[in-house]
């Protein structure tokens, strides 16, 4: 499966972004999907992922109740609404995606990686 992440920019605190995973391939309602996020001289953090089911989320502590992610199988993307933006929401996010379920909270549990977006919010 190949994914492209979108929907990155600049915004002042407290707005709000929509980031969006498109998934090719065929499946993409088996597999689980993270968002990760690395900022400059960071490693790359989790944020949230969703089970194939769309009932299993998780988020990080440092985005629980402002982010919600969500799926669409039929449109094969994967979505990450976030609210209320802070200075240290600044980061290149990734989506990714893989097959176990498993371990969702550690990159190294993904196959397939997009890009990258940009998300950089001002104070």
């Amino acid at each position: 499966v190949q994914l492209q992440a979108s929907g990155g920019g600049l915004v002042q605190a407290g707005d709000s972004l929509r980031l969006s995973c498109a998934a090719s391939g065929r499946s993409f309602a088996s597999y689980t999907v993270g968002w990760f996020r690395q900022a400059p001289g960071k490693e790359r953090e989790f944020v949230s992922s969703v089970g194939w089911n769309t009932q299993r989320t998780a988020y990080s502590d440092s985005v629980m109740g402002r982010f919600t992610i969500s799926r669409d199988n039929a449109k094969t993307t994967a979505y990450l609404q976030m609210n209320s933006l802070k200075p240290d929401d600044s980061a290149v996010y990734f989506c990714a995606a893989q097959l176990t379920g498993l371990n969702a909270k550690r990159p190294d549990a993904y196959t397939y990686w997009g890009q990258g977006t940009q998300v950089t919010v001002s104070s």
